[in-house]
């Protein structure tokens, strides 16, 4: 032990595991905004700007799964800045594409831009990674505060962004802010890369020690977590165990669904309400930085008295309100559900990566990946079924969408109850 030599403390892993992620999540930030830009020069049909808003999201969410597995094998941080790398890239692609071609010379690129926002959504994957990296640096009984700080913290940008690209965008205009946006992330990848480490036990591996021995001087530093095999064993190993799929269900319907309302609450705002677009943003922005913050104290509950007992209620929370908003047109009973809606997600995201751990001890990056992932892919499919039901009925359709939430709500109630709570009881 004397003569290894290692770095960083918990505090500074999750530091820098939330820093970074932060910055992975804004890379995205600009798409959307930037669609309609797009649509007004390139002429695209409604399914070409469907697949222009949802590529970054999508590539986002499911490269969080091999991702967020390589944490078991190298510790995360190099993982995390080939991401961050990636989003940079991406950005700067645009950022040059839209400089050389914007407005008048767009067609043609259409497809260039769908590979430069596949990279931009890199960023996104940090999630699962920096999830992985937070939980190795923290004991069991501090996994909730670690990863509520890491979720709340580093999504809060969701809500943030939605305030200030609109600003960036009025005030330097359309291709100015790709250039700026560009910066910002240069500038959060040379952050992350200046204050970030991996846990010891990774550290000790890299010095040559043994599996053994790292995990022998890891323990004696403080580390209680430790990874099952490699990449692929991780992914396999989380994949046979019935309890990533049981968190994989609960986190797509309130992160995916946190995603979801991020990107549909604006439309719903104006549409049902009749607010203005600047209105709408502001009340997608509260609902979002507070689902956000709600990770922070739901993760410290989660400590005290199990993630099981906070996912439950959250759960049942977010069903019964979402029946409360399908049925009013009043825009205060709205959005006062609205935001007793954002602490059910916030709640429940935070107790739920407070379970991975817990279920899954041996493959924390592996399961990281899967709930992470697929979970995020829920912000993938979650909104064009809420545009369905409008097709259907209507502006009523509004309205009535959420009780897609109350739908899944009492799925994932029942799947929570008898695949956690009464299976246990029968172990």
């Amino acid at each position: 032990m004397n003569t290894a030599k290692i770095s960083g403390s918990p505090v500074r892993g999750l530091t820098a595991a939330t820093i970074g992620f932060f910055f992975g999540s804004a890379a995205i930030s600009l798409f959307g905004p930037s669609a309609t830009k797009l649509n007004e020069v390139m002429d695209l049909s409604p399914s070409m700007m469907g697949l222009l808003v949802a590529i970054p999201t999508l590539s986002g969410s499911l490269l969080r799964i091999p991702f967020g597995a390589s944490v078991d094998e190298n510790g995360g941080r190099k993982s995390f800045l080939l991401l961050m790398i990636l989003s940079v890239i991406g950005l700067a692609g645009l950022s040059i594409l839209l400089g050389t071609h914007y407005p008048s010379n767009m067609q043609g690129t259409y497809w260039l831009i769908l590979v430069f926002g596949c990279l931009s959504g890199c960023g996104v994957a940090t999630f699962s990674v920096g999830a992985g990296q937070s939980s190795y640096w923290f004991p069991k009984n501090k996994q909730g505060f670690a990863l509520g700080i890491f979720g709340g913290l580093g999504t809060l940008g969701a809500g943030v962004f939605a305030i200030v690209l609109p600003l960036l965008l009025h005030s330097v205009g359309f291709v100015s802010a790709y250039y700026i946006w560009t910066a910002f992330m240069i500038a959060g990848t040379i952050l992350y890369f200046i204050i970030s480490c991996n846990a010891y036990h990774f550290q000790f591996r890299k010095q040559g020690y043994s599996e053994e021995a790292s995990k022998a001087m890891a323990i004696e530093a403080g580390q209680e977590l430790f990874p099952a095999g490699n990449m692929k064993q991780s992914l396999l190993l989380s994949a046979r165990i019935p309890e990533t799929w049981i968190l994989v269900i609960a986190y797509f319907v309130t992160f995916g669904g946190f995603m979801a309302l991020t990107a549909w609450l604006p439309t719903y705002w104006q549409k049902a309400h009749g607010l203005s677009v600047t209105q709408a943003g502001l009340f997608t922005s509260v609902y979002a930085c507070l689902a956000a913050l709600l990770r922070i104290p739901g993760g410290n509950l989660a400590d005290k008295i199990g993630g099981l007992k906070v996912s439950l209620f959250a759960i049942s929370l977010l069903g019964t309100v979402a029946a409360v908003m399908a049925f009013s047109s009043n825009l205060a009973v709205s959005g006062l559900c609205t935001l007793i809606i954002a602490v059910a997600f916030g709640l429940n995201n935070a107790a739920i990566m407070k379970l991975v751990p817990v279920y899954v001890s041996k493959s924390v990056g592996g399961a990281s990946g899967w709930v992470g992932g697929l979970g995020a892919f829920g912000g993938f499919v979650i909104p064009p079924v809420l545009g369905k039901v409008v097709d259907t009925m209507g502006t009523t359709g509004y309205y009535r969408g959420f009780l897609i939430f109350s739908l899944f709500s009492v799925i994932v109630m029942l799947i929570l109850y008898f695949g956690l709570v009464v299976r246990n009881k029968n172990k």
